[in-house]
């Protein structure tokens, strides 16, 4: 399938199913959709821990909600191809201080990068320059980082020195207009999991310089924009013909896939979630208003002990004052029967997970093809690995051939 008629087909789905997949089954006490669908309410609240666990982790394999919502047809849209790349183990020595998932990743992400001949490298939001450092070596030649934080910047100086390898790191807000790094046709930019605006101005300095690219992007909600506005022209096109819009709050749905947590590190996110959604229905009988009242995050090692403790920690934070009397017991009772419900019901949002975020790098991928690029778009390492797995290859056609979508 060509990379415009896969963007055409995931814009008129999502806008079509939109608002199914836009509520936070969390925020309500009733979500508005199950009137029209009460059916499909009905399947989803009866499934076993089992299924709704499955499903979580694999939305689109054997799903029993494909009599509702058009479950084949999304899982063949974000169907991408995985770029293959020759198996290559690289030395355990280069991997040091750098952590056991990172440096797979790196691995996988390494052996992507192709590089014409005089091309240069420079690594973006390169953080400590450890996949600077790793492509230094791997291509035995120099790389150049840029890292706005300083002491980021000092600390992969050290590394490079004591590794003995070629990076020159160089402090720079690549969010700075001009860019003061100067970038040319034979600059090949790489980044590894650069996120929001950060991955959006590389691909708009790319643009206009005509630098190659290989970009695994990461956390699209990251951006100052309030409503998200396309990149390229045909998105920007079927967006409007579909009156189709994302908020901040719709970008972050796309990233929100994790890798299958421990038991444990899982036990102990729903416990979180069945005592925020506890207080919640605490706190809508205290304030007497049924809208949900959203609270700062908290570190799961900074968790109270206990229910009550977690209830006052809430109410001090959104300055109400709990009344006496209150029965706790039942209102944690309250949170995890809640917990099961919403469970269940946000696997209609993960349905829509996966094709949000194929659409978000579509759209990359059609700013660099409307640019003059050859582009392709694939999977360039497993899930398990990390859900990020999505990878952007674009050069203007020249030496190395790059097949298009």
């Amino acid at each position: 399938m060509s990379a415009h008629r896969r963007l055409a087909c995931l814009t008129e789905l999502l806008s079509r199913w939109q608002p199914l997949w836009r509520p936070l089954p969390f925020q309500y006490s009733h979500l508005p959709w199950l009137d029209d669908f009460p059916a499909l309410g009905e399947a989803l609240l009866g499934l076993s821990e089992q299924d709704a666990v499955r499903l979580q982790d694999s939305p689109f394999h054997a799903s029993p909600l494909d009599e509702w919502l058009p479950v084949a047809e999304l899982g063949a849209l974000v169907d991408l191809p995985i770029l293959t790349a020759p198996p290559v183990s690289l030395p355990q020595a280069w991997g040091q201080h750098v952590g056991g998932r990172k440096w797979r990743q790196i691995e996988a992400f390494v052996e992507q990068v192709r590089l014409r001949p005089r091309e240069s490298l420079v690594e973006w939001c390169a953080g400590k320059g450890h996949l600077a450092r790793t492509l230094a070596r791997r291509h035995a030649i120099d790389v150049t980082a840029l890292e706005w934080q300083p002491t980021l910047c000092d600390e992969g100086r050290g590394l490079a020195q004591r590794q003995g390898v070629a990076v020159e790191m160089c402090q720079l807000d690549v969010l700075a207009s001009p860019l003061a790094a100067p970038l040319t046709a034979q600059t090949h930019i790489v980044a590894l999991h650069a996120c929001g605006d950060l991955h959006v101005r590389l691909l708009e300095n790319a643009s206009e310089t005509g630098s190659p690219v290989t970009l695994a992007p990461c956390c699209y909600h990251r951006t100052r924009d309030e409503v998200y506005r396309p990149l390229s022209r045909r998105a920007r096109e079927l967006c409007a013909a579909h009156r189709l819009a994302f908020s901040r709050e719709d970008l972050a749905m796309s990233v929100q896939e994790t890798v299958t947590a421990p038991g444990g590190v899982r036990r102990s996110r729903e416990r979180a979630s069945a005592w925020r959604l506890g207080f919640d229905d605490l706190q809508r009988q205290v304030r007497g208003i049924d809208t949900y009242l959203p609270l700062p995050s908290l570190a799961y090692g900074r968790m109270p002990e206990d229910f009550t403790g977690f209830c006052q920690w809430a109410a001090q934070q959104k300055g109400l004052s709990l009344p006496l009397g209150v029965d706790w017991a039942g209102f944690e009772e309250a949170g995890w029967q809640r917990q099961a419900r919403v469970k269940r019901l946000e696997l209609v949002r993960h349905l829509f997970r996966r094709p949000l975020e194929v659409w978000l790098a579509l759209d990359r991928m059609m700013l660099l093809m409307e640019s003059g690029f050859d582009a392709e778009l694939g999977i360039f390492c497993d899930r398990a690995l990390t859900p990020r797995n999505l990878l952007l290859r674009a050069a203007r056609p020249g030496d190395r051939f790059i097949a298009s979508a």
